[in-house]
């Protein structure tokens, strides 16, 4: 039996939940109670703190107020081509045959790998975020939604950025760091980061944000570092 990581000391076992995947492999989920024994960070002067901006993109999950090493996310569209194969032989199956239930699994598995690497991926990145910074500001916006979207839907169950920000909020409360909501009407697209003009319109299509000020850089970025402002704005106030 493989162990994900060692409990820390002084919790107590609460209960197991023991699971199968599709692809036939066991799981137990062992959940502990007891006091938080991560460092509790003090309280910063947000006027100066750290804090990092981050607006959702379609396109490698989300752009960040400044630079963060970041691998490309799209985990399903890299193991799409195996996936696809499997699926097809799967097709071919006599459904119920011993054949069928074989390729059943390793359709499950192809699966299951994009499964596991997208959350391996999403606890590294959380965890370097919130060792890093004081605070971090995301736009609040309804992912649910957005997956449901005809449009939207592959590329946001894709990039896992929903568990993204389940990671970030659980995270920041066992280090006592705080993640700060902006409200989605909040215009981070259209606020020009160095002037504060804002645009009456700006288009989808629109990837680079032009300013009368001179300010001219990628949209998601400018949107990211509007975030973190306002999210500054609101911890001082």
């Amino acid at each position: 039996m493989k162990k994900h990581r060692e409990p820390a000391k002084g919790l107590r076992l609460k209960s197991v939940t023991v699971s199968m995947e599709p692809s036939g492999k066991y799981f137990a989920s062992l959940l502990y109670e007891g006091d938080s024994c991560e460092n509790q960070a003090a309280e910063p002067d947000y006027s100066t703190a750290k804090i990092l901006g981050i607006d959702y993109a379609m396109q490698g999950m989300a752009v960040f107020s400044e630079e963060i090493e970041m691998e490309e996310a799209g985990f399903f569209r890299k193991n799409e081509k195996r996936l696809v194969r499997e699926q097809r032989k799967l097709s071919r199956c006599v459904r119920g045959s011993h054949n069928y239930e074989l390729q059943k699994k390793k359709v499950a598995r192809c699966h299951e790998k994009i499964r596991n690497q997208r959350r391996d991926y999403l606890h590294k990145l959380s965890r370097k975020i919130v060792d890093s910074y004081d605070a971090v500001a995301v736009e609040d916006i309804d992912m649910k939604a957005m997956g449901q979207c005809l449009h939207f839907g592959k590329s946001v169950h894709d990039n896992g950025y929903g568990m993204f920000r389940e990671m970030l909020d659980y995270k920041l409360a066992w280090k006592g760091k705080k993640i700060v909501k902006v409200d989605r009407f909040f215009p981070s697209s259209k606020k020009c980061c160095q002037c504060g003009r804002i645009k009456k319109e700006l288009k989808l299509s629109e990837r680079v944000y032009h300013c009368v000020c001179g300010n001219e850089m990628d949209r998601d970025r400018n949107a990211a570092i509007n975030i973190r402002e306002e999210a500054r704005r609101m911890l001082i106030a």
